[in-house]
Order: structure tokens, then sequence, then C-alpha cells
């Protein structure tokens, strides 16, 4: 028998392709020489009425094809873009429209829409497009949203979109009987993902065959194909969608539709040619997607040890002007805050506020950055409290491993009770302990101290509800080539999942790795899916892909059993050749089998001379059996019955200047327990990039926005990512495998991990450093330099 891959760090077989220069991304489809391209007016103010929009003086435009406003919209065009994830407690949600329809409520909401010849006319024309506006004033901001002097929507009271409750008993009651109380007020400022490309759709209409082709730099191909068929009311078999190479999502491209994913399929069905849009960097930043910002204020009760007596949460989250993808990430927020923690009794409650900003949805982490934030500042808090290890503090909270399923008494983002599947958090402690060197770092601060820096340690830990239902499907064909043709409707941004999907396959069905081709997000090939978020892609697609492999396996053994003359329970499947156990002599290989799935009636080359009818079978039977189909494949879905919780641990050392209150990362340690692995080298691989995120998220992106609403920082060159000269050098990493009971593989996702307890884990070492509360992140070297002074003024 070969060798198992799953566990094994295959190299990636999609980089030479990309390090060729052969991706081939949204903007590269170019359909036809004839393509039109389309620019987008959009708001200047962050409020405004639309008292006018006069279009004159862009018909006249030599190259202009089209202008579309609201008032050009018809049908299910005209109304609302849906609110795709809805909830009792979204008492007032609200979706914007494809075009402004009277109002604007943020800088960069779409109000017109020009076709031409090329960008650049488009642009051009957008520029002569007049709008007269009657200001309205803004509301920007958390503390402004709460004043609620002043309303986004005058139909939203208070500007509260949501109001939301969850807890397990009486905290108030068992706040009171606590031997200690503390209370924190913290703040997570907005961030926002930045992927290398923007948003792109290309969009074909092909009048012989009412046939829509749309390509879209999506993380969701059936969602806006499904989105595309009703708003301009074609059925779904007319609608096509590819999602080609995608230059990075991070959440921001699982929010669909946006108003150009339906304008461009609206152009190029009107005109009858190819249109295409593809996003600037500013665009992205003003009018896409932000998230994290937050504001919580937090109560917590405990005893001698450190041990959760009660914990009482209290948050309010900047959800922008509307609300597309509903409550998940405040509710994200509420349930995995508690991370690998089992307070006796917890009560939660949010308000979910409209401002006058770009909407708020999903950004790696979706929500749990911020819990992570609010329960490890908690954890620091208590021990500080007790003068306790942190560690012990958090020891002495651990759900034990004979815990497990252990249930939280909450309704997780998925509608299903939130119950942890597996984990081994005391172990993943040790584990940390011992990769950053936690019980030698007093000698080593000592060491530093001695040559006048100035070092502190910290740590976080977190649990990743990943495997987020309703369903993955896949379809596994093996052609008479022997090629294994893998395809479903996930897409792929990047993560390697035509390695490990392949992997997968060549495990179960007993092929070649190398004979394995995968293809993700393309509706022609798997048009049911749901998508790529949540760390769902092994857990879901990967199950599926498992499933179906299986199916084929299945058929293929009992095929060949006919023609070996043999059991199919004696047949083994190696390196693609089906042989009868301990003969090897007596084998078919599986391109041979696949030709034998099909009987034919027509001989058109060598190979299907053997699936003739005059060739196949018993001519006493029926050609295909009656529970079969030709063809030799497998089709399967997998619907967890709920997620399946990964987990975590970050530990990290930094040094701040004396001087400048710069912050560098001497040594950053992860631990990381994601079920059974794949392919342990693109896991490790994912947790680096979702470090270097972090590392952004902590200490250098945020989104800056002025009373008006003007985003102040809306360029590469005042919104600052790490460069790789900030990030550290080496991740110290080790990996826990606690199998998930939930799926047929064992596996938890992975993608998020490295993201989500960075704010924590910096905000601990720093505080640890400088002897300096931190309650707000991210924290910049100016900010800790203001801290120190304002410090100094209040201690005596």
């Amino acid at each position: 028998m070969t060798t198992k891959l799953m566990g094994t760090g295959v190299q990636r077989v999609e980089d030479q392709r990309f390090l060729r220069g052969l991706g081939r991304y949204a903007d590269d489809v170019a359909v036809d020489p004839s393509t039109l391209h389309a620019a987008v007016l959009r708001s200047p103010h962050a409020h405004a009425r639309i008292v006018d929009i006069d279009v004159a003086d862009v018909l006249d435009v030599e190259g202009v094809h089209a202008v579309w406003t609201y008032d050009d919209l018809t049908g299910p065009m005209a109304e609302p873009l849906p609110l795709l994830i809805p909830h009792p407690m979204l008492t007032h949600g609200r979706t914007q429209y494809a075009l402004a329809k009277d109002e604007v409520n943020y800088v960069g909401e779409a109000i017109a829409f020009v076709v031409a010849d090329d960008r650049y006319v488009a642009e051009d024309a957008v520029g002569k497009i007049k709008v007269s506006y009657e200001l309205l004033p803004p509301v920007v901001g958390i503390d402004a949203a709460r004043a609620a002097d002043r309303l986004v929507h005058d139909d939203v009271p208070g500007n509260v979109g949501a109001r939301m409750e969850q807890n397990t008993g009486d905290v108030q009651a068992a706040m009171a009987a606590a031997p200690h109380r503390l209370t924190l007020d913290l703040t997570v400022e907005r961030s926002a993902c930045m992927p290398m490309e923007g948003r792109g759709t290309v969009a074909r209409w092909d009048p012989d065959i009412d046939r829509l082709q749309v390509w879209s730099s999506t993380q969701t191909s059936t969602g806006v194909r499904a989105v595309v068929a009703v708003k301009l009311g074609l059925d779904l078999r007319q609608v096509d969608v590819i999602t080609p190479d995608v230059g990075g999502g991070f959440g921001v491209k699982i929010n669909h539709p946006w108003p150009e994913e339906l304008l461009v399929p609206l152009a190029a069905r009107t005109l009858g040619r190819t249109v295409k849009f593809t996003e600037d960097r500013r665009e992205h930043f003003i009018s896409t997607a932000h998230e994290r910002g937050q504001v919580q204020y937090i109560e917590v009760g405990f005893d001698d040890d450190g041990r959760l007596l009660a914990l009482d949460v209290k948050f309010w989250h900047d959800h922008g002007a509307y609300t597309p993808y509903g409550l998940i990430v405040p509710i994200i927020t509420s349930t995995q805050l508690l991370g690998p923690y089992k307070p006796e009794v917890y009560r939660v409650v949010f308000e979910s506020l409209y401002t006058n900003t770009v909407m708020v949805t999903p950004y790696r982490g979706a929500g749990r950055p911020q819990g992570c934030f609010a329960m490890e500042r908690t954890m620091d808090a208590i021990a500080a409290e007790l003068g306790k290890d942190r560690t012990e503090v958090r020891a002495v909270n651990f759900i034990q491993p004979d815990e497990f399923p252990f249930e939280q008494g909450l309704v997780f983002q998925d509608g299903r009770e939130l119950t942890y599947d597996s984990g081994d958090y005391p172990a993943s402690l040790e584990k940390i302990k011992a990769l950053i060197g936690w019980d030698e770092f007093p000698a080593f601060r000592a060491e530093m101290a001695a040559e006048g820096r100035q070092v502190g340690i910290g740590l976080a830990c977190y649990v990743e509800g990943t495997g987020v239902g309703p369903y993955e499907g896949a379809h596994v064909h093996v052609e008479t080539s022997g090629k294994v043709k893998v395809a479903t409707g996930l897409t792929t941004q990047g993560q390697g999942h035509a390695t490990v999907f392949a992997q997968l396959v060549a495990d179960e069905l007993g092929c070649r790795f190398e004979d394995v081709e995968v293809v993700t997000g393309d509706t022609r090939r798997m048009p049911y899916a749901v998508g790529t978020f949540a760390s769902r892609a092994a857990v879901m697609s990967g199950s599926a892909i498992h499933l179906a492999a299986k199916r084929a396996k299945e058929k293929a053994l009992k095929i060949a059993a006919e023609a070996l003359e043999a059991s199919p329970d004696d047949l083994q499947i190696v390196d693609g050749v089906v042989s009868v156990k301990g003969s090897p002599g007596s084998s078919i290989d599986l391109g041979t089998v696949a030709v034998l799935s099909n009987p034919l009636r027509y001989a058109f080359d060598e190979a299907s001379k053997a699936a003739t009818q005059f060739t196949v079978g018993d001519p006493g039977k029926p050609p295909v059996a009656e529970d079969e189909e030709p063809g030799l494949e497998g089709t399967d879905f997998y619907s967890p019955e709920r997620s399946t919780f990964a987990s975590g641990m970050h530990a990290v050392i930094v040094e701040t200047d004396p001087l400048t209150a710069e912050i560098r990362i001497l040594k950053y340690a992860v631990v990381h327990d994601c079920g059974k692995l794949i392919n342990p080298m693109i896991v490790e691989g994912q947790i680096h990039g979702g470090v270097a995120q972090g590392v952004g998220g902590a200490l250098y992106e945020r989104m800056v926005y002025d009373e008006s609403g003007q985003l102040l920082n809306a360029s590469f060159m005042d919104f600052l990512m790490p460069y790789v000269t900030e990030v550290p050098d080496g991740i110290d990493i080790d990996h826990l495998e606690t199998p998930s009971p939930l799926n047929p593989l064992g596996i938890k996702g992975a993608g998020e991990a490295g993201v989500i307890p960075s704010a924590a884990v910096f905000a601990s070492a720093i505080e640890d450093a400088e002897s300096i509360p931190i309650t707000a992140m991210p924290i910049s070297p100016s900010e800790l330099f203001h801290l120190r002074l304002t410090h100094a003024e209040e201690t005596p």
C-alpha cells in the first residue's frame, strides 16, 4: 500500500502557476476585444439627501454607451439589496440599493454607473455627472450612535439595529456573592482587510442561448449566481458564475451582491456586450466593508483562586450604515468570548448600532478578536488583582479534557447550541509555556534590564468555531485517461485547496496524487454550494470530497470485480491500479475501469472499443445496473449537525523602547489544535499569514474617520500595514491534535486562527513591559508614549 497523504506536508501544486505569473484573476478575463468598461460615481458625503442627478453632459461624451441612476432601475433591481442573514433580534435591518435612492449614508455609496469604451472614458464621464445634495448631520463612531441626538435612518430609533442578550443564570446574584469583583472598559477600533486584489466583475450575455456568464472575485460563486438570477429575472440555469483566481478574500468578498455584481450583468445584458468592472484601491477603502469596531464594558466576579463565578459583558458594535450580513459578527463576539473557559454564570448583552460609515461584514477572525480581547484582558486583570501568575488563573478556569462535549448554554452563529466537540486546553498551555520560555522569562527580563532594555511577555487563549453549515458538496470523476477531476462549489483564495483536496482524493480513492485536478467556485461544475468563510473549507468541502471519492471507489471496485472475476472485498486500489490483494498480476487500471463504467454503442477510439455493447458484461444482464449510473464518478454532500471548535494559544515577548515607545517583537509562539492535520505545512502557512495580519491589527491598522464621516487614511500612504520588517522572522509553532467526532476526517478549521488572539496577546505583553493598563487596541508608539505621560501624571 502507498503511504497515506493525510498528515503529510505535500508541496502546494498551485504555486508554480502563480510564481510564473500565470494566475488569472477577474481583471485578466479577456472575453473579447470589444469589452466595455464601467466606472461608478460615489457619494462624497457621509449623509445627504439626493435632490437631483443631472447626467445630460455624459450622454454626449464620445465612447459612453450607457448611464444608470436609480431611476433607470426597474423590478427587483430597484428593490433594496438582500439582507443575507436575517435574525429575529435584528429588528431594524437595513440594506442599500444597487444605486442610491433618495439618500446616501456613507462616503463611497454608489450613485451612478457609467459604461464606456474604456475605463478612462468611463471615469471622465463620471466626473461630468452633476448631483445636488441636501446635507444631513452624520453619525460617526459608537459614542455618537449611542448618544442618538441624530439618526442614520429616520425610522430606526436610537440608531439601534439590534439588541441581543444571552445568559446562563442569575448573573447579578452570582456577582453579589463573589469574593472579588473587577470592571473593565475596553475599546477595539475599526479596521479592514486589504486583499491584494480588490473586487472585480466581468459579464457576458449570449443572446443565442439566453445565457449569462459572470466572472467575479468572490468567496461565494453560487450566492452571486442566485442573486443575479433573482435581480435580473433569469432562471438559475441561465446564469453561470465562475470564480477565477482570487487575490485574497479575508471575508470582505463573502458579502454579496456588491452593487457592481448586479450592475455589470445588467449592462452586459442590456448592451449585448461584455462589460468589466475592476475596483481601484481607494474604492476598496471607502465602499467595501470594515470590521472590528466595538466598545466593551466587563464586570467579573471571582474567588481567591481566580475562578470565574460571574461574568457580565455589555458591548456596543458599530455595524456601519447597513446590515447586509446581519448580526453574525457581534453574535460571534458574544459567544466566542468565552474561549476555553467555563464561567459559572455568564450574561452578555450587545447593541448593534448604525453609523454613517462603511458597512461591517466579517473580516478574518469575524468578531473573535474582539471577544478574545475582552476575555483575555479580563484574565490578566484577575491575575494582577490576586498577584497570581497569568497562566495559573487561566488553568483554573479551563474546560477539562474529560468534559467534552462541553455545552456553554448559548446559541452560536449557526443557530445551534454552543457545544465544544473536543480539545485539551491544559496540554496546549504546557506546550505554549515551553515554546515561549514562560518560566525562564523572569531571568531574561533581568538580563535585559541590566542592559537598559524593557521587555514584556504576553499570553492569549482562544477557541474558534469552524466548519459552520449548512453544507458543501463535491463531485469526483475518473476519466478514461485515469485522471481524476474533482469539483466543489466552494471558492478558493490562496488557501491551498487544490493540494489538500487532492491529498484527500488520493488517499480515499487510491489514485496517484499527481492525477488529481481540483476545480473550485465554478457553478458549471458544481452548482450547489455555500462559500468560503468561517474556516470551513477543509471541514465542509474536505468531508464532501472524501465522501464523494468513497462513492467513486465503491463503484470502481464493483466494476473491476466483474472484470477480474473477484469479490470487491478482495480488491485494492494503489496508485491508480485495481488489483487482487496478494496477487498484483491480476489487475486493471482506473482508466480502464472508467471505460467499462460507460457502456457505448459506438467506438470512437481504441479505449472505447472495450466499452461497446458487444464487449461489456454478461449478455443476460442490462449494461447498466438498476442502482447505478454510467460513468466512474461519485457525488456527495456533507452537512454537519453543528460547528466544530478549533483552539489555540499565542504567546509573545516584546521590547518597548524607553524613548520612542516603539514596539519590537522578540519572539512569537503558537500552539494550535485543528483536529487531524491534512497538510501541516499549509496549516503553518495559514498561521504565519494570520499572525502577520494580527500584528497589523494590533499595532498599525485602523480606519480613521473625521466628524463629518470622511475617511482620512484611504490609501496605503496613510493606512499603515506591517512590512516584512515588522512581522516576526520566525514563529515557533506546535500542534495538538484532538480529532473532532463530527466529521469523517476528524478535522477542524484553521484559516482564521492566526489572527484571533493578536490584539489580546500584544496588549498583555505591552502591559507587562510597561506596567500600564492597556485597554484599547490597536496601539501605536505615539499612543503608548501618551499613555506613559498620563500614567506618570496619575501616579503619586
